[in-house]
């Protein structure tokens, strides 16, 4: 594991606050709910702004009756090309944001399929902050804590939705689609890669992982038969994930594939005490092959294309992708 230690905390970081979820039931044999505390922040709801001049080069279609956007490398399909699943936070499948990290991924050589993973429902937008003076009025503070008050309760309500009884299959669906569609991509990189922020990094821990052949599509056992009796092998060859949400130590335990993660110190979204370290250590006792970098003084949600102003954080956020993408070409 190595350190950044490269940036310093910014007032972007105020956006780990967050709300405190029900506890996630999961469908996993076994599984303990998330870690204790915040559950999502504004990292999953609301984009940076968008880099001046960057424009989506994709395109939305539809893959096993799913909503996704395609980002082909400009020389696709006449060269080679490699397939990869990447999974967004909670701003989902229209974010300029999302688009455009794909696009980049894409520049380099892989066919990026990115699925709407919440089937046209992404997380409620946050409070815009832009439209909040620097110092406001007691009435403007009481209209304020009453609209995040609200929002942690809508994001509640979508959180207690979008389970993995709900995503996992919308998951199937897409890569079953896509090892049909682009075979050649699928074939070519030997299996499909898979990368994963905030909301999605728990999906592609989950489907790096080995689970009962039932609970890896989120559904439950027939009545009267035992669940866990076979085991659906991992559906990627090797993932990144950066700063995931809703991640268990379960999640860890079951990852077969080799992975990369970028995470926060002392990220409430991402415990080290209850989540990272027990995970390094079950990532260890099952020599899988990982790598944990952990980044210093920047906000939970940096490693997501957009920009800031602070120069470090900007820094941090080049190093991650490229440390994921490395991560994934060397697989």
């Amino acid at each position: 594991m190595a350190d950044n230690d490269v940036a310093t905390r910014a007032p972007e970081s105020d956006a780990q606050e967050a709300s405190t979820a029900p506890a996630e039931q999961s469908v996993f044999p076994g599984d303990t709910p998330a870690q204790a505390g915040p559950s999502m922040g504004e990292h999953c709801t609301t984009d940076r702004p968008t880099p001046s001049g960057e424009i989506p080069t994709g395109e939305l279609s539809k893959l096993g009756g799913i909503d996704v956007y395609i980002a082909k490398p400009s020389d696709y399909p006449h060269s080679p090309s490699k397939l990869l699943l990447l999974l967004t936070g909670g701003t989902g499948l229209k974010s300029t944001n999302n688009q455009l990290q794909a696009d980049k991924f894409a520049s380099e050589g892989y066919l990026v399929i990115m699925p709407d993973q919440f089937e046209g429902n992404p997380a409620p937008n946050s409070v815009d902050m832009t439209k909040i003076d620097e110092h406001p009025s007691f009435l403007e503070q009481v209209k304020l804590k009453t609209a995040e008050t609200f929002k942690a309760f809508l994001i509640d309500m979508w959180l207690a939705y979008h389970t993995p009884e709900k995503v996992l299959p919308i998951l199937h669906k897409v890569i079953e689609a896509a090892k049909d569609e682009f075979a050649d991509a699928v074939a070519n990189g030997g299996g499909i890669y898979g990368v994963g922020y905030c909301f999605g990094a728990k999906y592609i821990l989950i489907l790096a992982g080995e689970h009962p052949d039932t609970a890896v599509w989120g559904q439950a056992p027939p009545e009267g038969e035992e669940q866990g009796v076979v085991k659906r092998a991992p559906l990627i060859k090797a993932g990144a994930v950066a700063h995931g949400t809703m991640v268990t130590k379960e999640d860890l335990e079951s990852v077969k594939s080799p992975i990369y993660i970028a995470a926060v110190e002392d990220d409430p979204l991402f415990s080290e005490a209850e989540v990272l370290t027990p995970g390094r250590k079950a990532l260890e006792k099952n020599s899988i092959e990982h790598e944990i970098q952990t980044f210093s003084g920047v906000p939970h949600g940096f490693a997501v294309l957009g920009d800031y102003e602070d120069a470090r954080i900007k820094q941090s956020q080049a190093q991650a992708f490229g440390q994921m993408l490395g991560w994934i070409q060397g697989h």
